[in-house]
């Protein structure tokens, strides 16, 4: 692995400010970022990268990459809850085997998102499409997993209704707002897509900032007590992402010759969700333990991915293809 990368990304400001969010934890600092302050930067970075990519989307020429790129991102958001799920199941119950395995087949918005500035600073160019990548692979990873509790449940009192967990996977609003940010950045014309673009780019990386600082906040709570779950849970969080994110590193070689959409790929199997998964899990296993399955995505999962993670699947992207 190229050193001076590493380096390059783990001394990125935006990162440094994930850290000091978990060292404030742990010198139990009173340092936090207002959950409506939260709420809104994390919205705001949804939208921005939405509509960048539908700018980008638009200057793009339509061809079967596209096509296949869209199809892989729906084939591993319904393969790899899949065959986490029965790994899970050696040490988790059904409910919890379930949360963690779709946690792990969809997508994290937020390590996307740090992705895309990663290659912006590596001065990698990639394909607008891969924003619409990511929003579709959200809700198939979570019908899976409320799919495969519904199949190997066997207490009755809780059969799972279908069509509300399904519904509200398709309109989450995390997915609602990238993909229709999408649609509107396509629509826009350059001169419109100009007027915005202190908000929607010259300001995006001090938002990314802040956000992280407040995930490392979040993580940093989170912590102590995930650890406490034993080894298995940490073993997953890390090599499951490992697996899945250096394995589809080499596979989308196959259909894209593109370094930028090639890495995005792997970050999006590498990723775990935190934000819509848990939402609907809520709703459709009451029983899974959410300090289970949110610590592992975000408080393991999350920090691997932004600081080790993204240097080996760039490494291994430029070395290795089918």
């Amino acid at each position: 692995m190229d050193l001076h990368l590493l380096i390059d990304n783990l001394t990125n400001p935006a990162l440094l400010f994930f850290f000091l969010g978990i060292f404030a934890v742990q010198l139990k600092s009173d340092l936090e970022i207002p959950a409506n302050s939260s709420k809104f930067i994390s919205l705001y970075l949804l939208l921005s990268i939405g509509f960048k990519g539908g700018q980008e989307l638009a200057h793009s020429d339509f061809d079967m990459e596209i096509v296949w790129s869209l199809l892989f991102g729906i084939v591993l958001a319904l393969v790899v809850p899949f065959y986490t799920y029965f790994i899970l199941r050696r040490k988790f119950s059904v409910p919890n085997s379930g949360a963690i395995a779709a946690a792990y087949g969809s997508v994290s918005a937020v390590t996307f998102v740090t992705a895309i500035s990663f290659l912006e600073i590596e001065k990698i160019d990639f394909g607008g499409h891969m924003v619409a990548v990511m929003a579709l692979m959200e809700a198939p990873s979570i019908i899976i997993g409320v799919l495969l509790i519904s199949i190997y449940n066997k207490d009755d009192q809780d059969k799972i209704q279908f069509s509300s967990v399904i519904k509200h996977s398709l309109t989450n609003g995390s997915v609602l707002l990238i993909l229709g940010s999408l649609v509107i950045g396509f629509m826009a014309n350059d001169q419109q897509a100009e007027g915005i673009k202190p908000f929607t780019t010259d300001i995006f990386k001090g938002f990314l900032a802040v956000f992280l600082l407040d995930m490392g906040i979040t993580s940093g709570k989170k912590l102590s007590s995930f650890l406490k779950e034993g080894w298995f849970a940490l073993l997953f969080s890390i090599v499951i992402p490992v697996i899945n994110g250096c394995a589809v590193a080499i596979i989308s070689s196959s259909f894209t010759n593109s370094v930028g959409n090639r890495f995005l790929f792997a970050i999006l199997a590498a990723s775990a969700s935190y934000i819509a998964v848990p939402a609907a899990m809520r709703l459709a296993a009451p029983k899974a333990n959410p300090g289970l399955y949110i610590p592992m995505a975000l408080a393991i999962t999350f920090p691997f991915n932004i600081t080790l993670g993204m240097p080996l699947y760039l490494y291994i992207i430029q070395n290795y293809a089918i």
